[in-house]
């Protein structure tokens, strides 16, 4: 058996320049790696449900935006089904609820587009109210950070996750405003009086 003890740990480090052109490198114009970046759509042609677009920025606790922001998302489909082993059945074939997000290196701001998830379990057998998780990557967080999108025009208050957040009042850092037909709007701010909810998972 091998002694551990006298190791000790490596530094943590942010998420510097490389974390793009490893992730993304045809988004930055480095063609020829893949063909296409990995992850660049949740969905792909005919996925069923209501089609949807989700914008917003990730901000510092100054109020900054961060235009380095790398952020991946995973999601069920419309009929709250993951792609894989769920005993309800089988997903959409047209889902794979996983994308790879940048955010414009110009406006900071970042774009999914994708279809509404449905509800899906909680252990217990109780149904979470729809929502895309997401992980967040950027320059000064040294690991990512997770959260959740919830949307405003859902039956939010029988979500067993969100009954346990306090205080209260901060549930609303979770919620994407509707700002038109199929669109919304949910900005991530790391700290501050505003600080988005994040969670251990």
């Amino acid at each position: 058996m091998q002694r551990l003890d006298y190791l000790k740990e490596t530094p943590s480090q942010t998420a510097g320049p490389y974390v793009h052109i490893g992730l993304t490198p045809n988004k930055l114009g480095n063609a020829g790696i893949y063909p296409q970046d990995l992850g660049e759509s949740p969905i792909g042609p005919g996925a069923l449900g209501d089609h949807i677009t989700i914008t917003g920025t990730v901000q510092d606790g100054a109020g900054m935006i961060l235009r380095d922001a790398l952020i991946e998302s995973w999601q069920a489909d419309a009929a709250g089904i993951y792609p894989g082993n769920d005993p309800r059945g089988p997903a959409d074939p047209a889902v794979t609820g996983w994308a790879r997000i940048i955010a414009d290196f110009d406006s900071g701001e970042w774009t999914l587009r994708t279809v509404k998830p449905g509800r899906v379990p909680y252990p217990d057998g109780r149904l979470m109210a729809p929502h895309v998780a997401l992980w967040i990557v950027a320059r000064g967080i040294n690991l990512g950070l997770q959260t959740r999108i919830y949307f405003e025009d859902e039956d939010n208050d029988s979500c067993p996750v969100l009954a346990r957040i306090e205080p209260r009042e901060r549930l609303r850092t979770l919620i994407a405003r509707r700002t038109g037909p199929g669109a919304y709007r949910f900005d991530i701010r790391l700290q501050g009086a505003d600080e988005t909810v994040f969670f251990d998972m």
